[in-house]
């Protein structure tokens, strides 16, 4: 009985694994056989990895992504843990709704974001005409189509992500262990630093690595917002694929390809850290 029902979940597992195979699968064995063939003979090749490696503008696209990534995860990730820590402090009917809101805010990216954007703080946006009309100079400097407005975009969502992760966590700490502390005459400030900071350090390891990820895959909101004027990897690979001047999707697929790798690196040494995190906590 128990290998007929098992017999039946498999098959009914087979749409699963085909449709995986066919927009997972078959596109990373394409796209890795594609970064080893030459664009000129159609043979086997480490031109491609050279070319990537060794231009200087492919590099920027890495090196800018990277910066973008990491300045909104960790001013995300401090604002989520100071957002977090005071929703603690509410009515948990308070909290759960906000928690739902935030959930909203999280998935809330690409075109729709970039747009709304556009509309509040973009050169005719209702803030920059609102301050216009008072004479407030406040965001006469501001240029939303720039590393600024990029910055901005990426907050929104990462911040809400990091929310997330974090606020489980908080809500995991117990109010006898502050207590506790207060009276062995531990300060605020030393409880935090010595209790409260390292039971949801991996927590926080974590989400970083998960924002760091989340920043450098961003592609639609990044396009739809500065279009090509700054050079991401996303944007390149795209512009690569689908002919920005003219189509290179070999060279495109050889950044991807690349692009993996650190990602994939990223998790292996956050997993590591997270570990000997959890050790010494123990």
């Amino acid at each position: 009985m128990k290998r007929k029902q098992w017999n039946k979940s498999i098959l009914l597992l087979i749409p699963f694994f085909l449709l995986s195979a066919m927009f997972l699968i078959v596109p990373m064995i394409l796209m890795i056989t594609s970064s080893f063939t030459s664009e000129t003979t159609g043979a086997f090749t480490l031109e491609n990895y050279q070319e990537v490696l060794t231009n200087p503008f492919y590099y920027q696209a890495f090196l800018n992504s990277g910066m973008i990534s990491i300045i909104s995860s960790v001013v995300g990730l401090v604002l989520a843990i100071i957002v977090s820590y005071a929703m603690t402090n509410l009515p948990e009917k308070i909290q759960d709704k906000l928690t739902v809101y935030i959930n909203v805010a999280a998935n809330f990216a690409g075109v729709p974001l970039a747009f709304a954007f556009i509309i509040l703080l973009g050169n005719s946006g209702v803030f920059r005409i609102f301050f216009e009309n008072l004479d407030l100079p406040l965001l006469s400097n501001f240029n939303l189509y720039s590393w600024q407005g990029l910055a901005i975009t990426y907050l929104y969502f990462q911040i809400p992500l990091g929310i997330l992760f974090i606020y489980p966590s908080l809500k995991k700490i117990r109010k006898e262990w502050k207590e506790a502390a207060f009276m062995l005459g531990a300060s605020n400030w030393r409880y935090w630093r010595k209790v409260g900071l390292p039971s949801i350090m991996p927590s926080i390891a974590g989400t970083f690595v998960i924002m760091f990820a989340n920043g450098m895959g961003t592609y639609e909101t990044a396009y739809a917002l500065t279009g090509s004027n700054i050079n991401l990897v996303t944007i390149r690979i795209a512009a690569l694929v689908s002919g920005d001047i003219y189509a290179r999707p070999i060279i495109g697929s050889t950044l991807a390809v690349i692009f993996a790798i650190i990602m994939i690196l990223i998790l292996i040494v956050s997993q590591m850290l997270l570990k000997r995190v959890r050790r010494d906590l123990v």
